[in-house]
């Protein structure tokens, strides 16, 4: 199998964290023009916005220059430009960093910003607030965190070292140990382990458990509990998609906060942040692929239906 060359390097810089968009001119087209491809392809832009960026010279090629708009197509060549960034809430919470070495960078993220620009959150991204803030372009994340999650994520300093790091991921050598504020259940005998068979279906917002093999294990700890309220010690042993969402639904005691489980509810307004989910990934353990050093790192972060139960049932600002 012949390998597939890698693209040249960015030419154009990172705009507020986030990468130019690129376009590799593929083979096969019955384009004349440069210009006639990114028309057809960037439908979305809207009406003449294409040819206004060609004449503003925001499309550039390789070597950094920019593309002339009846410039011959060329199949195989790559085209760099910055999409405009979407209208973003900014999220009002701290990032704070953890741990910072010249391999590795551990954030602490606070509910609601997401973990890497994805649809209608690019610059307003843990990734993307940390390469700004910190000057580190070619940062890039080892894992996710769901958006409306809190706490522990690991993002990668050299890109030729990230796939060590997400290797410890995929091969589960990684211990990670969440928190959790839900109802409490007197009659559920806890601790279990819980295994399941989760789902997440594309365009669809909320997994869900079917039969078959499970390929989702949680461990489920009951840490205290007082006033009808439970705190939860979650250990999962795989990564799929709302999984500790899905199974403390699954046992009758459903995540305080959660707008899809037990059922999908209207979304939430931008910048509304009254009610985040009570959900924390409170530890990271693990032995650094690169340095072999082990990692015990920690959030500082609480869950307010906790901390403050009075705060977070809107008796008190």
């Amino acid at each position: 199998m012949r390998r597939r060359t890698p693209p040249p390097p960015a030419p154009l810089p990172q705009r507020h964290g986030v990468d130019p968009v690129r376009l590799r001119l593929p083979h096969g087209g019955q384009w004349a023009t440069v210009r006639e491809h990114l028309v057809a392809r960037l439908t979305g832009a809207g009406p003449g916005t294409v040819e206004a960026m060609l004449d503003a010279g925001l499309f550039v090629g390789a070597d950094g220059r920019a593309v002339q708009p009846e410039a011959p197509y060329q199949a195989g060549t790559f085209v760099w430009f910055h999409r405009e960034l979407p209208a973003e809430v900014p999220v009002p919470f701290p990032l704070e960093v953890v741990h910072r070495d010249e391999h590795i960078v551990v954030a602490d993220k606070p509910h609601f910003l997401a973990t890497t620009p994805r649809g209608s959150h690019v610059a307003q991204t843990a990734l993307a607030r940390l390469r700004d803030e910190l000057g580190l372009p070619s940062l890039t994340a080892a894992h996710r965190l769901d958006r409306l999650t809190a706490g522990l994520v690991l993002f990668t300093v050299r890109p030729e070292e990230r796939g060590a790091y997400q290797t410890l991921f995929r091969d589960r050598r990684v211990r990670k140990e969440y928190e959790a504020v839900a109802p409490f259940d007197p009659a559920l005998v806890l601790p279990r382990t819980v295994r399941s068979r989760i789902v997440k279906e594309r365009g669809v917002q909320a997994a869900r458990e079917v039969e078959g093999e499970p390929n989702a294990v949680t461990r489920v700890e009951l840490a205290e509990h007082r006033d009808g309220l439970g705190r939860y010690r979650l250990l999962p042993e795989t990564g799929q998609t709302h999984q500790l969402r899905v199974h403390l639904n699954a046992l009758g005691v459903p995540i305080l906060g959660d707008p899809l489980y037990p059922e999908v509810t209207g979304p939430v307004p931008p910048g509304d942040f009254r009610r985040p989910l009570q959900l924390l990934a409170r530890r990271l353990e693990f032995t650094d692929p690169v340095t072999g050093a082990r990692h015990a790192f920690a959030s500082g972060r609480t869950l307010r239906a906790w901390s403050c139960p009075a705060g977070w049932a809107g008796q008190e600002p």
